[in-house]
């Protein structure tokens, strides 16, 4: 009996704590998309900062991870298709695979481990500290005050770094296909372009606005979970990083299948 126990307690906790993330992106999309017009106005600076710390600062490790993932996803693909004669099709793997899946992936786990740990850290801080009753207390709502320009920033800034992450992989890509495999820099784009269909960048575009409404809300609500004390604060971002990569992925997994479906 008490394994089953734990199954049920277990399962019950698990759909208590998908209700919260629904019930915290829910109020954070009011804020930022009916809020304005019902004059809750958006901290535009708030959010600008965000998109700073976000976007821009993540570009550098986000290009060096994505540029070798492309070149290694060139390498193992040559591998297997130098078997057959078609060595011509590493350029259509490499960008279909990044666009599509890895990419936005590539991007959500990076942009996870920089600032979804991050927003988990800032608010279990403040909760610990007790600035969030102080905002309470001066009539500021938390999740308009901290919430809101994170979760815009997540959904403007994710799609613009997975397609900057699509295009290094792509380069990455033809870094092997102009050494290894007979292919001019103008020659691997261009079979690129032939093999890439609208479909498959919008794919991975939707797939970006959701993770990053996904990880904006894991990490905000772990940060407002925090119980007292500093060792508190510590077990929320590392519970933020692991439910998030885990949130992602089961994301992915819907929405993947969800293509595939429409797609038939």
């Amino acid at each position: 009996m008490a394994f089953f126990d734990s199954i049920g307690r277990n399962a019950i906790g698990g759909l208590a704590y998908v209700g919260g993330l629904a019930r915290l992106s829910g109020r954070a999309a009011y804020y930022t998309l009916i809020g304005p017009f019902r004059g809750k106005a958006l901290r535009w600076s708030r959010a600008f900062h965000q998109a700073m710390a976000v976007g821009v600062e993540a570009l550098p490790i986000l290009s060096t991870i994505t540029f070798f993932v492309g070149l290694i996803l060139a390498l193992q693909g040559a591998y297997e298709l130098r078997k057959f004669g078609a060595l011509q099709y590493v350029a259509g793997g490499v960008a279909v695979s990044m666009t599509r899946e890895l990419g936005p992936l590539m991007t959500a786990i990076v942009v996870i481990g920089r600032s979804g740990s991050a927003f988990a850290a800032e608010i279990g801080t403040m909760k610990v500290t007790e600035e969030i009753d102080a905002l309470t207390t001066m009539a500021l709502n938390p999740i308009q005050f901290l919430v809101t320009p994170k979760f815009l920033a997540m959904i403007v800034m994710l799609p613009c770094l997975t397609t900057w992450a699509d295009f290094m992989g792509v380069m990455g890509g033809a870094v092997f296909g102009v050494t290894g495999a007979s292919f001019t820099f103008g020659g691997y784009v261009q079979a690129t372009l032939d093999a890439l269909l609208k479909r498959d960048i919008i794919t991975g575009l939707i797939k970006a606005v959701m993770f990053g409404a996904v990880i904006t809300a894991v990490g905000c609500y772990e940060g407002f979970e925090t119980g007292g004390g500093a060792e508190e604060v510590g077990r929320s971002t590392t519970s933020a990083v692991v439910m998030s990569i885990f949130m992602v992925i089961i994301v992915d997994l819907i929405f993947t299948s969800l293509f595939y479906l429409l797609g038939r």
